[in-house]
């Protein structure tokens, strides 16, 4: 793999990148390699760790990120033009809540579990006991490129390992400014950081590290996958998939329209849980489409103009024209486009938020993972039509339900398959860190947040102790031992 020329994308799509010259390469191979030599050694170090000194290293992590909280917000602004946000912005917050909660719950995270042993293994003391997997390698994506580069980290540094990191090379401030904060927190031997080349990422790959965490698109993690397959390295692959929103018409048309345009627009829907496209009952489909406008002109426009500082912009040129081409074959390909289908006229890097309507199923706004400000709507009169369609589909990473019908709600999760449900809302079983996070199949692998991180950052390892025998009162005689 170390001459191929593939980039670790958030969406679903690969970009050639001219490689690096040779004689860099070589400098960045030979100190990738001392680097990793050096983490081979220390993990053991890590290991034995106590839980004050991982809970400290995670403390200084957070007084580094509280620090230049306002360069991070910079950066975001510079790569993405992410809008701020008073005291900090998101990407920032969610790292600051993962770390306190990793902080305040640790002991009882790492703490054994003690079994009951089996009735013929009586004088036995079986546990569970959580050991660190070793060498960690962490890739992170462009559409949140400091939380989800840094968030995983968390559980790795909780769980006693050490790590390697990677961030994407399409947000390079964003990269920068996280290289620096790791490098005053963490020495080398327990956290080092490449940015850069995606021939970096190549090369980072050739190494047999114990586990491998990947967060980007599922084409992508299949290569991730083959490549930890070398080794056997575990891996934790956090991928994307078009998910899907129901609506039946039973819930507040204002709040199930409104959600979904937050659920699309945020981050200009350059979000792996991103409300992909909507099936709305036939009949409710007016109302749906008038407070998905309203929702839009409100809160993205001002002066009948799409307001730059409101939604992020697309991250590159590539990526825009990707977009543009999906909404350009939906409409030769006979769907409707009720709303915008084109570039901002006063920002280059922005489209005007975009509602298809029933466009033909195989046509990539259907089959494509959108990563965009475009909602593809399909109507619906019996749910079977719906469940008909995502039987043919990969699973997707996370699925929406708007309704107040229980019987509805239950009829749809109990036929489909998905990482994650919400009903009445978005994203929200993300947001509870006491709910594990992740895909199935096409949408990823492994578990992480809370708890679900630590033991996804560790090896959990069966030990069985066997007690000695009692004391025998004078006169008895021995019983056989068990």
């Amino acid at each position: 793999m170390g001459n191929d020329r593939w980039h670790f994308d958030g969406g679903g799509y690969s970009r050639i990148v001219e490689p690096m010259g040779v004689r860099l390469m070589t400098a960045v191979w030979d100190d990738i390699r001392r680097v990793f030599q050096l983490q081979s050694e220390h993990k053991w170090a890590a290991k034995t760790s106590s839980l004050s000194e991982r809970q400290d290293k995670l403390s200084r992590l957070r007084s580094e990120i509280v620090a230049r909280a306002n360069d991070i917000q910079a950066a975001l602004s510079a790569d993405l033009a992410k809008p701020g946000r008073t005291p900090y912005a998101p990407e920032v917050e969610s790292m600051l809540t993962a770390i306190d909660d990793a902080v305040a719950h640790l002991e009882d995270w790492a703490r054994p579990l003690n079994v009951e042993p089996s009735p013929n293994l009586l004088r036995t003391a079986p546990t569970v006991e959580y050991e660190a997997r070793g060498v960690c390698l962490i890739f992170g994506p462009w559409n949140l490129p400091f939380q989800l580069l840094l968030e995983p980290l968390v559980p790795a540094i909780a769980a006693g390992n050490t790590a390697i990191l990677h961030p994407n090379e399409l947000t390079p401030q964003t990269a920068k400014i996280t290289a620096e904060i790791i490098r005053a927190v963490f020495d080398e031997r327990h956290v080092a950081i490449f940015d850069g080349h995606v021939d970096i990422a190549n090369k980072l790959l050739e190494l047999p590290v114990d586990h491998i965490f990947f967060t980007g698109s599922p084409r992508i993690g299949k290569i991730v996958m083959a490549a930890a397959a070398k080794n056997l390295a575990t891996v934790t692959l956090e991928l994307g998939g078009k998910c899907p929103v129901i609506i039946d018409g039973t819930h507040d048309a204002v709040e199930s329209a409104s959600l979904v345009a937050v659920g699309r627009h945020a981050n200009a829907g350059q979000l792996c849980l991103a409300t992909d496209h909507a099936w709305v009952k036939r009949d409710h489909l007016p109302a749906f489409l008038d407070h998905y406008n309203a929702w839009i002109d409100n809160k993205l426009y001002r002066d009948d103009e799409l307001d730059d500082t409101a939604m992020s912009h697309i991250v590159d040129e590539h990526n825009l024209n990707r977009i543009l081409s999906y909404i350009d074959d939906a409409r030769a390909r006979g769907a409707e486009i009720v709303r915008g289908g084109h570039r901002a006229t006063r920002v280059a890097d922005m489209i005007e938020p975009t509602i298809i309507l029933d466009a033909p199923h195989d046509a990539q706004v259907m089959t494509e993972e959108i990563f965009g400000p475009v909602l593809p709507v399909q109507t619906f009169d019996d749910i079977g039509e719906v469940l008909h369609y995502l039987h043919g589909r990969p699973k997707p990473l996370a699925m929406y339900i708007f309704s107040d019908d229980p019987a509805f709600v239950d009829t749809v999760i109990a036929n489909t398959s998905s990482g994650g449900v919400t009903v009445n809302g978005f994203a929200t079983h993300i947001a509870e860190s006491r709910l594990p996070f992740g895909g199935v199949n096409h949408s990823g692998s492994g578990r992480y947040h809370g708890i679900h991180g630590f033991h996804e950052f560790s090896n959990q390892r069966a030990i069985v102790r066997h007690l000695p025998a009692p004391a025998l009162a004078p006169g008895d005689k021995a019983a056989t031992a068990v």
